[in-house]
């Protein structure tokens, strides 16, 4: 339970590292002109850090689990 819970506050933190730095790069980067602020937002929020968190949860759970 305790590498469960250390692996999703691990997801946590990189889910919010994955959409700020997502949005910030969505604005600097998108070519769209209309709703730039808007494909940013929701891009990060549901693409960018749900990616980021589910990769980093494996990635955390079985690292904890072998070093544990």
């Amino acid at each position: 339970m305790k590498i469960f819970l250390l692996s999703l506050l691990v997801a946590f933190a990189a889910y919010l590292i994955a959409a700020v730095g997502g949005y910030y790069a969505i604005v600097k980067l998108s070519s769209n002109s209309h709703d730039k602020s808007m494909e940013a937002s929701m891009t990060s929020a549901f693409v960018l850090g749900p990616i980021a968190a589910i990769i980093t949860f494996i990635g955390a759970y079985f690292y904890f689990r072998s070093h544990g």
